[in-house]
């Protein structure tokens, strides 16, 4: 049997970092913005105060156990359920990670919390980093993102551009396009200039393809991405949705960790707590085939603990609130 994981959760699969192992270091939904297409849904307390919210300790000895059974995945990477950057510990946590494993650090944020150089000092720790931007004026990034009063987008991008200039590894800038708010050509020509500024080394363009905040918002077919790809530079590339592995259920094991049927289910339940996830999703991550992960998913249907919900014709697997 398997005890759930507190703060870390996976390997799960990512659309930009291959196998990501997480490690969620703030309290569900404090975050510094209010995406309207955020998949965790509304943010609970919007914030820009710093504070400890988990302690270093448990933290680490958490990793060491889940090292000394065997993890095998692309990046250890600092995300979770909310703005990561809100975490005073960042930095120390990063080092400590550093000490336990050679795996490499990600940390996906905002990026709107930038402008502080406390912020940019511990993020510069890291070996990648992704931020985002998904406007190209004050209006469309409040309607989007619905940042703290006291972030502007002026203030978000200066931020960008400071770390740009201090850090040596890779940035790696999400842009999430919303049909009709962010996808005139006005706004990609405004975006473009921003990303001039800022000097990322890859633009990563992603769209609606899981439930969002605001569930009216459709997803951009292949065509229109493509033509934004094209108008943003030849350093932009389109987050295709993930369309997970092939996997024999023979090879269920292949991470080296045997789980008793409790302890699967318990692992899926960990993962579905941070995010939706479609049966692909859940098969790349696990390392099972489909039916293997259809009966983890039906028992805890049946245990009441977990729903489902259509997006772009595929069905998305989440807790219910």
């Amino acid at each position: 049997m398997t005890e759930e994981k507190k703060y870390f959760y996976g390997p799960v699969p990512s659309r930009r970092l291959g196998r990501s192992f997480g490690v969620d270091i703030v309290p569900f939904k404090v975050c510094t913005l209010d995406c309207i297409y955020c998949q965790l849904g509304k943010t609970i307390e919007k914030t820009i105060e710093r504070k400890p919210y988990v302690p270093l300790e448990p933290i680490i000895a958490e990793l060491k156990e889940t090292l000394k059974k065997g993890l095998e995945t692309d990046y250890i990477t600092i995300a979770g359920s909310g703005e990561p950057t809100l975490n005073s510990l960042l930095g120390e946590i990063i080092d400590q990670i550093k000490k336990n494993t050679d795996i490499p650090i990600a940390i996906v944020t905002n990026g709107t919390l930038f402008y502080r150089a406390d912020v940019r000092e511990e993020c510069a720790r890291a070996d990648i980093v992704l931020p985002s931007l998904d406007a190209g004026d004050e209006q469309t990034f409040r309607r989007i993102n619905r940042p703290h009063r006291d972030i502007s987008i002026e203030k978000h991008i200066s931020g960008l551009c400071s770390f740009r200039e201090e850090f040596a590894g890779r940035i790696w800038l999400e842009v999430f396009l919303v049909d009709t708010i962010n996808t005139n050509s006005g706004q990609i020509a405004k975006i473009r200039a921003i990303i001039q500024r800022i000097r990322p080394d890859k633009v990563q363009l992603n769209t609606a393809v899981r439930p969002t905040a605001e569930m009216s918002l459709r997803k951009l077919n292949a065509r229109k991405l493509q033509s934004i790809s094209e108008q943003l530079g030849e350093n932009c590339e389109i987050i295709s949705d993930f369309s997970g592995i092939q996997f024999d259920d023979e090879q269920g094991d292949s991470l080296g960790l045997r789980l008793e049927v409790k302890g699967k289910t318990e692992t899926l339940f960990s993962m579905l707590k941070r995010r939706p996830c479609s049966l692909d999703d859940i098969c790349s991550s696990m390392r099972i085939g489909p039916n293997e992960a259809l009966k983890y998913v039906t028992i805890l249907k049946q245990k009441g603990a977990i729903g489902f919900e259509q997006k772009g014709g595929k069905t998305f697997f989440k807790v219910k609130s």
